[in-house]
């Protein structure tokens, strides 16, 4: 089965035309002979999509066998995606936080079923407090079903600035006013009850990690997960453009999408989304790190074992990829586990992934059940105009990464994880 999760699509920086980026795209990376597929199908998918620019790093049993970037990181500047640039992985950074739970759980420094309201030591008592926040676990959180539902209500994690208001705090407001503004709201649903994707539930185990450690969130995901996998360029990103990490791409929207408010009240010109449509400080745990492809098969090789050290013990792993306790998810055949979308494919053996969107972003990492990995990430999204014209962005990016690994006849020998050591 394919990997397949809908994203919410938006918007990015720049409103450019077609004719922009959309005809000779320069591709860069070392060549692996055998595997011309994922070359020709990326371009075509870029092409048709009007996308600047991308980057596609692909493991086999363990070994890096493709590392390319396509296209523009800075379509303006003429800069050319490389195989190590950065780029914002949204959602995708949801499992480096569910990674750094689980180490702590192995260390003793926290329990799964350890109440998140004990944790924070910030439950308020009042007329205005849901009383079921003190039911809400720590595997409720990794697993969404700690009683929030977007789709009923809002996502707090894109409302900085009217929290900061309601507040009266300086904008845009962080992660901890976010907090202190939804310990006042009522829950969705009854937590353990069902499955609901909360980016505000992954905001509360980045500072569950600060509490169990006296650390800060970075510091800990960059000691316990990071370091042992070799990665070194990760980091946290930022809103503004003028803060743009090195090596980080430049993001873009399209044509039809419209410039917006900036968080940053100092700001008084409308801006591109990518540039103050959020505040991406504020979602460090959730949706906030920067990465490259390379970065994505690093961690997720150390973290299915194939390289050493592995990230997790077994036990720990089994849990990450299990299904949640009933009665979530129950009799259906994926299922959310510890920061990763899952689906069984016959007896032991398990397709793994997840996916990332925001404005000017799209992202994916898969392990498949074969033992192969892959990531992709671009540095735009589709418009819903886009989408009503051209279908499900998604999907067809999901069906094209497992068309190219079908189109490999031999896989290649080679690893290219040392050519990128740093």
């Amino acid at each position: 089965m394919h990997a397949r999760r809908r994203l919410l699509w938006a918007v990015g920086l720049a409103a450019l035309s077609c004719s922009a980026f959309a005809a000779e795209l320069p591709v860069t990376g070392p060549h692996s002979p055998g595997m011309e597929s994922y070359d020709r199908l990326l371009l075509e998918f870029m092409r048709k999509w009007n996308v600047p620019g991308g980057a596609v790093a692909v493991v086999n049993e363990g070994r890096l066998v493709l590392a390319r970037g396509y296209g523009w990181a800075d379509v303006e500047a003429k800069q050319p995606v490389e195989p190590a640039s950065l780029f914002r992985l949204a959602s995708v950074s949801k499992p480096f936080t569910a990674v750094a739970v689980l180490k702590l759980v192995e260390q003793g420094k926290l329990k799964i079923d350890d109440r998140v309201c004990q944790l924070l030591g910030e439950f308020p008592e009042g007329e205005h407090a849901d009383s079921r926040w003190r039911e809400i676990t720590v595997g409720q959180l990794l697993h969404h079903t700690g009683g929030w539902d977007r789709d009923k209500a809002y996502d707090p994690m894109f409302m900085p600035y009217k929290i900061s208001k309601a507040l009266g705090t300086p904008a845009p407001a962080g992660s901890a006013e976010i907090i202190r503004y939804m310990l006042r709201e009522p829950l969705q649903h009854p937590p353990g009850e069902r499955y609901s994707y909360s980016n505000f539930g992954y905001c509360l185990l980045g500072r569950i990690i600060e509490r169990a450690t006296g650390r800060a969130y970075g510091q800990v995901v960059h000691e316990l997960v990071l370091r042992p996998c070799g990665i070194t360029d990760m980091r946290l990103g930022h809103t503004k453009l003028a803060a743009r990490a090195r090596g980080e791409v430049r993001y873009y929207n399209h044509p039809d999408d419209q410039l917006v408010r900036s968080v940053f009240p100092d700001v008084h010109d409308k801006v591109p989304p990518p540039y103050g449509g959020f505040y991406i400080e504020a979602m460090d745990s959730h949706g906030g790190w920067i990465g490259s492809a390379i970065d994505m098969m690093r961690f997720v090789a150390h973290l299915e074992g194939s390289r050493q050290p592995a990230l997790l013990e077994p036990e720990s792993r089994g849990r990450m990829l299990a299904r949640p306790a009933p009665p979530v998810s129950v009799n259906k055949p994926s299922w959310y586990g510890m920061g990763w979308s899952v689906r069984s494919t016959g007896k032991n053996t398990r397709n793994w992934w997840h996916n990332g969107s925001l404005d000017g972003t799209s992202t994916l990492v898969v392990r498949t059940s074969q033992g192969r990995c892959w990531a992709a990430l671009f540095n735009t999204r589709p418009s819903d105009e886009q989408e009503k014209k051209l279908g499900d962005f998604s999907g067809e990016l999901d069906d094209l990464l497992w068309k190219a690994a079908d189109g490999v006849e031999r896989w290649p020998a080679h690893d290219l994880f040392p050519r990128f050591d740093r």
